[in-house]
């Protein structure tokens, strides 16, 4: 018979190594039931009835833009420097190689992500991304060509075709949206970098501006500035803070962008060549300290926004309607919303350039909507803003 203390030390083996089994299969058990929690549909409320929003992706780092290839599959960016391929099942690719070196702090880093519009033959992708460039950074753009082979994917011939200049210190305010337009050139925002924003107004630089370029990086006949002695020819509108939601009306072929106020004074326009939008010398906002802006709210020879929003919500992301699976809404306009964690849905006459309709969805999800996109199945797809549990999202009408 065993002596009473190794007995004892027996027992206690027995009762700690079950322990931890128990332990480990409690872990388990917890760890699946939450992520079946995470990716089971929750329901939100809506005009149209109740809508079924999916996670489809989760644990993605700081994700900014979403571009769908034509199989389905997505071109995602993490702010970090990685672009990742996501198929519509929620299969995350390892990191995309050759994308550029990011200036990866503050708002800084892979931003906004676009497809050529020939891009079943050429197969080009664009990126718009924070540049580090001698103890500073500014917006560039690069392009390169996917390719895949043996389940691993990577960007060819990469070049940059634009850079925002000046470069400037700081890590705020890139702007970064990319959006081709009909005729085949490419609108990028630029910020105007927080504290270079009386820049806005210079046509010297391309700091508060949206900019059109070529594929290729050359400048249009056409731009408004290009004659003009000192003027940056790329440029197309001044006078922006910080546009980060930017989209073409399919019905009209005019661009529309969303931009963020400081405290107040997020706008919603429609850009047009040659035009001022004021900042900083308008604004409906006023200064993080409780200062008041510039001059007022009106000047003349530069431009009243379509939309003001006071208190801001911080939009970011936007995306036209078109599809069928929603039809109600169709034509209507989507942003996101980081500060103010929502999605809003602007129903618009574009006659007039008015918003006639506004509502706020998916509040109680209380996420920073980062990017907003209408898949091929027609249902709108989201990314939500976070540095480690980054979603993907599929919003369409439950069953």
């Amino acid at each position: 018979m065993p002596h009473p203390s190794l007995s004892w030390r027996l027992s206690s083996r027995r009762t700690a190594s079950a322990f931890a089994g128990l332990l480990a299969a409690l872990i388990v058990a917890t760890a699946a039931q939450a992520q079946q929690s995470e990716s089971a549909p929750i329901e939100a409320p809506s005009s149209i009835g109740p809508l079924s929003v999916e996670t489809v992706a989760a644990g993605l780092r700081s994700p900014w833009g979403l571009a769908f290839l034509p199989d389905g599959r997505m071109l995602v960016t993490e702010r970090p420097g990685t672009l990742r391929l996501v198929s519509p099942s929620g299969t995350v690719s390892a990191p995309v190689a050759g994308v550029p070196p990011v200036f990866a702090r503050g708002q800084g880093g892979l931003l906004d992500v676009a497809l050529a519009p020939d891009f079943d033959r050429s197969r080009l992708v664009y990126l718009a991304y924070a540049e580090p460039r001698e103890g500073a950074s500014g917006t560039s753009v690069a392009r390169g060509r996917l390719m895949e082979e043996n389940g691993d994917a990577r960007l060819e011939n990469v070049e940059v075709v634009f850079r925002q200049s000046p470069a400037s210190g700081g890590s705020n305010h890139y702007g970064a949206r990319l959006v081709f337009a009909r005729d085949g050139t490419l609108f990028v925002t630029l910020g105007d970098r927080y504290s270079q924003r009386e820049q806005a107004q210079n046509l010297s630089t391309h700091i508060g501006k949206i900019v059109r370029i070529a594929g290729n990086g050359d400048v249009p006949a056409d731009n408004p500035f290009r004659q003009k002695n000192g003027a940056r020819p790329e440029i197309w509108s001044i006078g922006h803070r910080n546009v980060q939601g930017a989209a073409l009306d399919p019905a009209t072929g005019r661009l529309w962008t969303i931009e963020h106020g400081a405290r107040g004074g997020d706008e919603l326009n429609h850009p047009e060549a040659g035009k001022n939008y004021g900042w900083p010398v308008i604004s409906y906002g006023r200064d993080y300290s409780g200062a008041a802006i510039g001059e007022g709210t009106e000047k003349a020879g530069m431009e009243q926004p379509v939309k003001y929003w006071d208190p801001s919500f911080a939009p970011s992301g936007l995306a036209f309607y078109t599809g069928t699976l929603m039809p109600k809404w169709k034509g209507d306009l989507f942003a996101g919303g980081l500060a103010g964690t929502r999605l809003v849905r602007l129903r618009l006459d574009t006659a007039r350039g008015s918003v006639t309709e506004e509502e706020v969805l998916l509040t109680d999800l209380n996420a920073r909507i980062r990017d907003v996109r209408q898949g091929p199945d027609g249902a709108l797809w989201l990314l939500t803003d976070d540095p480690s549990n980054g979603r993907l999202l599929r919003v369409a009408p439950a069953d």
